[in-house]
């Protein structure tokens, strides 16, 4: 408590917990201005997640793996239900799409460079794909999404793998936007939109009127691409057993399911804070709709790509002992870029937000280089730098994996099983699925 509150305190005064600053100065700001605030980033309020999941380590009843005379693989192979060519990835952690317009283009290469040199894939995000993305991604993913912004078919050929976004975590059911001063004279003619004008995606397909014309959807792509490339279904979470069931059924090779901890370039605030689930519910809800389809981790099945708020290592570790195949960063990737830095403090602060904050970002104005279109701040980013940076996070992340599975007793980071968790909470427990620490009790499972 600082001296002003408590000063107030002395004075018997309190903060109402409903109604506490924030709160107030939105209903404020909504009076004053008659619209709704946008931002970038994800879901801010306080939500059970991988922190409040714990590890089993080997003691007695299993033995440990020694560091360094026992192998742990981390490699992973996506998309070999139905393509010719599957992703062969060096590590099960993949970058999200995050968009040309949203981000620079220097940016968008830093990306691929560090993927690349990690060995694993980038994917580009709406507004289509660049020649500096495209040049640098060994493995890239590219997004077929309801806006069609940028898209053609001979960038489907020239990709890795294509996947079919539906929804994302931060805006299920939502679309997304693209303030005008970030639409440059290149991002518009790639989007084929006026130059400086707001636009706001679409939330849904245009020739989609229900889960029968997915399989359409994907039976078309496979011609245009030959049957080379695998078909992934992006779903934002919000009732994923039914989504995944629905995305194995119409033909996918992978499903990313995208918590409501997964970020955003833009969308209204309201929606980002009150729409979706979880990601830590909503994986064994995933994982579950794919074992009764028998597709869950098999040679020939149905693989689970989860994205929305992995930081760690141990995030990485805990997501695939619940059951996905590899997981998916996006904000952390930025973070790792070198968005965020303190050192720029000041001039976040400028723009109405601070290091660390993620507000404001979606005007175009990010100090650092990478959530911008302005050529002046654009040019601040050495985007070998950042690709070297990326890097060394992504081999951190998976080393950190490697040093749970190793402890767990696993010779792969995929064999980390349910089995090898528990959780703190009983929210938590509930959600993941896995007993309350020093109990057997899953919460409505019985005893």
């Amino acid at each position: 408590m600082n001296d002003h509150d408590l000063a107030l305190a002395r004075r018997g005064l309190r903060r109402s917990a409903t109604f506490d600053p924030a709160t107030i100065h939105d209903i404020q700001r909504a009076a004053a201005t008659g619209i709704y605030d946008i931002r970038g980033g994800g879901a801010k309020r306080p939500l059970p997640h991988f922190d409040d999941l714990l590890f089993l380590g080997a003691s007695m009843s299993r033995y440990p793996l020694e560091g360094y005379r026992e192998r742990c693989g981390t490699d992973v192979v996506l998309g070999g239900r139905n393509a010719a060519y599957p992703l062969h990835l060096a590590i099960p952690v993949t970058i999200a799409g995050m968009s040309f317009g949203a981000l620079s283009g220097r940016a968008k290469e830093a990306l691929g460079r560090g993927a690349s040199e990690a060995g694993t894939s980038t994917t580009t995000g709406d507004g289509g794909m660049t020649p500096e993305e495209r040049g640098q991604s060994k493995h890239l993913v590219y997004q077929y999404l309801p806006s069609r912004y940028g898209m053609n078919p001979d960038d489907l050929r020239s990709a890795d793998a294509i996947e079919i976004v539906l929804g994302q975590g931060a805006k299920p059911g939502g679309g997304g936007m693209l303030l005008g001063q970030k639409i440059s004279e290149r991002v518009a003619g790639m989007r084929t939109l006026p130059q400086g004008i707001d636009q706001r995606s679409a939330c849904r397909h245009p020739d989609w009127t229900g889960p029968d014309d997915l399989t359409i959807k994907i039976a078309e792509l496979r011609e245009i691409t030959g049957w080379e490339k695998p078909i992934y279904v992006k779903v934002g979470a919000s009732r994923p057993y039914y989504d995944v069931k629905l995305a194995v059924h119409a033909g996918a090779d992978v499903v990313v399911v995208d918590g409501m901890q997964g970020g955003t370039a833009a969308t209204q605030d309201v929606f980002i804070e009150n729409v979706g689930i979880p990601t830590l519910a909503a994986i064994p809800q995933a994982v579950r709709a794919l074992q009764e389809l028998g597709v869950h981790r098999k040679a020939d099945g149905v693989q689970l790509v989860v994205s929305g708020g992995i930081r760690n290592g141990a995030d990485v570790a805990k997501a695939l002992a619940l059951g996905a195949d590899a997981v998916a960063i996006g904000t952390a990737a930025l973070v790792a870029l070198g968005d965020n830095d303190p050192r720029l403090d000041d001039e976040y602060r400028a723009i109405g937000s601070a290091a660390g904050y993620y507000d404001d970002y979606q005007d175009g104005r990010d100090p650092a280089g990478i959530s911008t279109q302005d050529e002046e701040l654009a040019a601040r980013f050495d985007p070998v730098e950042g690709g070297r940076r990326l890097a060394n996070y992504l081999r951190v992340l998976t080393m950190e994996a490697q040093t749970i599975a190793r402890a767990c007793g696993k010779a792969h980071v995929t064999h980390l099983e349910p089995e090898d968790l528990v959780a703190l909470t009983i929210e938590a427990a509930a959600m993941a699925r896995v007993p309350l620490a020093g109990t057997d009790w899953v919460p409505g499972q019985g005893r």
